[in-house]
């Protein structure tokens, strides 16, 4: 797959699997990669969001509903693409959740954050690897957190998950980089969906799920979901590993690894400043 040259140059004539593609990040990823002539397979846990972009895009695209953990699921997906469109050149492993809090996380929290943001990825590659290396070419393409390369106050699950799903894309790509198949990982902050607005709180602990999302809206800007997906996939057509719709990011992940007790102190802080009495809810 040629990565140099413009998006459209990048996604014309694609097939594409977008995972959570019925709202959010994943709609706009959608949406965005049928404007640049892709065939997209629009997946999601709840089938009508699913069709309702799906529709909305047109004849280049097709719905599927599912768990896209669930490795029957992501055969299915795959065997959609293939009788719709024909073989799969790029899989956004984007569905994601927030669940859980602390330590008073239960089991099941913990297993659900685990199998959506990180085993959903693994086994998707496990099914469209072996293909990829044969034809010599694929696209897999990880919707991780700036949790993931820093951390997420109030909530366990998320911050472990995304950071196991950060480094299952960095190994992807250093197995598999020189045998035709690039990876990208997504590190956005805030992003105006459906997961930052209530997505992140907990039933058993809504005050660690506010803590969550006022730490990633005091973090940086919320983005629109669109303004995500036009930078994933401009990083996409560079050819880039790591895409951060906030720049920023960068700086504090670099200022993680000069000095970690130090920025271990400084989130600290951070945390006890926004469980102050005074800090916004």
């Amino acid at each position: 797959m040629e990565l140099s040259g413009t998006v459209a140059d990048t996604f014309s004539g694609r097939t594409a699997i977008v995972t959570g593609g019925g709202s959010g990040i994943g709609a706009a990823l959608a949406r965005r990669l049928a404007d640049h002539g892709a065939r997209v397979v629009v997946a999601d846990l709840d089938p009508a969001t699913a069709e309702q972009v799906a529709g909305e895009i047109g004849a280049s695209a097709v719905a599927a509903g599912g768990d896209a953990a669930d490795p029957a699921v992501i055969q299915r997906l795959i065997d959609t693409a293939e009788s719709a469109f024909g073989p799969v050149d790029l899989y956004f492993a984007n569905a994601g959740i927030g669940g859980g809090a602390g330590l008073d996380s239960t089991d099941a929290q913990w297993a659900a954050a685990l199998e959506i943001n990180t085993m959903a990825h693994i086994r998707a590659a496990r099914l469209l690897v072996p293909g990829w290396l044969a034809r010599g070419t694929g696209y897999f393409v990880s919707t991780a957190s700036a949790a993931g390369l820093l951390t997420q106050l109030g909530s366990a699950p998320y911050s472990v998950s995304k950071h196991a799903a950060v480094g299952f894309a960095e190994w992807l790509s250093i197995t598999y980089g020189d045998k035709g198949i690039r990876v990208s990982c997504v590190c956005p902050m805030g992003v105006d969906t459906a997961l930052l607005r209530e997505g992140m709180i907990p039933p058993d602990n809504e005050a660690a799920g506010r803590l969550a999302i006022n730490a990633v809206k005091s973090a940086g800007a919320v983005l629109t979901a669109e303004e995500v997906a036009d930078t994933v996939l401009a990083g996409m057509a560079a050819g880039q590993f790591l895409i951060l719709p906030h720049p920023e990011v960068l700086t504090m992940y670099q200022h993680k690894g000069s000095d970690y007790d130090r920025w271990i102190r400084g989130m600290r802080r951070f945390q006890h400043a926004l469980e102050s009495p005074d800090s916004s809810r």
